[in-house]
């Protein structure tokens, strides 16, 4: 999966991948979940410098403080930390950003101007999500579900052609999500995303 994302983050540079003028986005992506990744640190151990994570609370009354200890695993191994959701957590924590829900991606606009060195990213899950993300600068959208996932809340998958598809004429950085592995990844190679991003697929192997 590593070897794979890192090959499209060479292809989205070579294609000159829309960034908005901004720093090359990451090409590797852990989210994180209480159910499929209890100990986030034992995963962001066995990422590359230069990686991402996202801190998903999900409501925990602990978040505070497990972001905080994210925050500092981050910084000791050079990686980006941004929070779901929560664009005050991230702010308190010291994070390198917020990754935002389909819904909440309007609030991209003001974020850039509260915080303009931020990584903003946010979800799509078709293609008018991945045009109003474009308009508001985003620096890059998740987009899935790609393959079968195990998420409860994930809907039926793309499949490489659709998802490819759907891609293709993006004017924001894509990465892949949903059912992405060392087994899947490959198969996504040629589809014009700028890295992938996983939530299991970071097992220890």
């Amino acid at each position: 999966m590593e070897k794979v994302a890192a090959t499209l983050g060479r292809q989205a540079r070579r294609r000159k991948c829309p960034s908005h003028g901004r720093p090359p986005i990451p090409h590797l992506w852990l989210l994180t979940d209480p159910a499929r990744t209890p100990d986030p640190a034992a995963a962001i151990a066995r990422l590359p410098a230069g990686a991402a994570v996202i801190y998903r609370a999900f409501g925990d009354r602990g978040a505070a403080k497990t972001a905080r200890r994210l925050r500092r695993l981050t910084r000791q191994r050079g990686l980006k930390l941004l929070i779901g959701a929560d664009w005050r957590l991230a702010a308190a924590v010291g994070a390198d950003g917020v990754h935002l829900p389909q819904r909440l991606m309007g609030l991209a606009t003001r974020l850039r101007r509260l915080k303009p060195a931020w990584l903003i990213t946010a979800a799509a899950h078709d293609g008018a999500a991945l045009v109003a993300g474009a308009r508001l600068g985003l620096d890059a959208m998740l987009v899935s579900v790609v393959f079968p996932s195990f998420s409860p809340s994930a809907g039926a998958p793309l499949g490489t052609v659709r998802f490819a598809a759907l891609i293709r004429r993006s004017k924001v950085p894509v990465i892949a999500l949903g059912g992405v592995n060392d087994q899947t990844a490959a198969k996504l190679s040629s589809s014009h995303a700028a890295g992938l991003a996983g939530i299991g697929g970071f097992e220890k192997r």
